[in-house]
């Protein structure tokens, strides 16, 4: 399925309906998305996974409510049988000016028309000075972006 194929058909339908929602910030047709036994995993960090259209609807309304300007778009998709392959890129303000932003892989499953599963890999997009020194960039990423502490050598020897 390609982004030009119906629109009403399919289980690429039901995440443009899911993205068309979000952007217009309408809970009730957002919330419409899901299948009442939705099962939201997030395996990077097993204890954020939930269950149920009600709780769709309750993060959502506080996500709308803090980040007034939130925005969602697909930057890119695969359809395989009842599973959609997502990139998706969210970026909006929290309410005191302060950015969010996220982006990376969600994969939903759909079935009947409505979104019973997703699997997220959603993590916020970290603006920093651009490293260019390699030592610096490998502990960067060891340091998962806090800076990290360099001992001098007499220091580090005591």
């Amino acid at each position: 399925m390609t982004l030009t194929d119906d629109a009403g058909a399919g289980p690429l339908a039901v995440i443009h309906r899911l993205l068309e929602a979000t952007n217009k910030h309408d809970l009730e047709s957002l919330a419409e998305c899901f299948a009442p036994g939705y099962v939201n995993e997030t395996p990077a960090h097993p204890t954020r996974g939930f269950t149920g259209r009600d709780t769709i609807r309750s993060n959502w309304e506080q996500l709308f409510t803090g980040v007034p300007d939130i925005k969602v778009r697909m930057v890119s998709h695969s359809v395989s049988a009842d599973q959609v392959w997502t990139e998706l890129h969210m970026q909006g303000a929290w309410r005191d000016g302060t950015p969010h932003e996220l982006t990376g892989v969600v994969i939903f499953g759909v079935e009947e028309g409505a979104i019973n599963s997703a699997r997220f890999y959603m993590e916020p997009v970290e603006h920093l000075p651009r490293v260019v020194d390699t030592a610096d960039r490998v502990s960067h990423r060891v340091t998962h972006g806090r800076p990290a502490t360099r001992e001098a050598p007499a220091e580090a020897a005591r």
